[in-house]
C-alpha cells in the first residue's frame, strides 16, 4: 500500500514537471525575414521615400522603443545636413507605431519616437522652431499586414516637408 502511494506521487510529480516544462518552452521566431530585419527593426528600403536626393525620409524602431538605432542616427545626420543647407524649409516629424497595443499607448509611443528624432536633429543644429512633432500612433500603417515584417515597417518616424 505504501509503495503504491509513493509510486503514484512520483508519477504525479513527473507529470507536473512535464506539463510545466512544456509551458516554459520558448517558441523561436524568425528575426531575419528576407534580409529586411535586424532583430525586430526594419532595415529594408521598399517603404522608404526620400526627403531629398539621397536623404531617406524615415527611421525605424524596435518594438515598444523610442531609442534611435545606429542606422536611424545616420539617416537623421543626413537629414540635418540637408536641413542646414536649406534653412527656409521646415519639417514635420510624424511618429508611428504598429497595430499592437491600445490607441492611446500607440499615440504616446509615436510621439516619443518623433521627439527622439527631433532631439537628435536639434543636436545637429536644427532649430526646434523648424520642427513640428505629430503622432499618428497605429492609424497610418505603411504595411497593413499582421506579421513581424509589417509591424517593423510601421514602427517609424517620418520626416516630411511642412506646408
Amino acid at each position: 500500500m505504501r509503495l503504491n502511494k509513493i509510486l503514484k506521487n512520483t508519477l504525479l510529480v513527473l507529470a507536473a514537471c512535464l506539463v510545466l516544462s512544456a509551458c516554459a518552452t520558448k517558441k523561436e521566431v524568425a528575426t531575419d525575414i528576407q534580409g529586411q530585419m535586424q532583430g525586430d527593426v526594419y532595415t529594408g528600403t521598399d517603404t522608404v521615400e526620400y526627403l531629398a536626393d539621397g536623404v531617406p525620409d524615415r527611421v525605424f524602431f524596435a518594438t515598444n522603443e523610442s531609442i534611435l538605432t545606429t542606422a536611424s542616427r545616420e539617416t537623421l545626420r543626413a537629414q540635418a545636413a540637408w536641413l542646414r543647407k536649406n534653412p527656409n524649409i521646415n519639417v514635420v516629424l510624424e511618429g508611428h507605431a504598429d497595430e499592437r497595443g491600445t490607441r492611446e499607448y500607440n499615440l504616446a509611443l509615436g510621439e516619443r519616437r518623433a521627439n527622439a528624432a527631433k532631439d537628435y536633429l536639434m543636436t545637429y543644429g536644427i532649430s526646434s522652431d523648424r520642427i513640428t512633432v505629430l503622432s499618428y500612433g497605429k492609424e497610418r500603417p505603411v504595411d497593413s499586414g499582421s506579421n513581424p515584417l509589417a509591424w517593423s515597417k510601421n514602427r517609424r518616424s517620418v520626416t516630411v516637408k511642412a506646408n
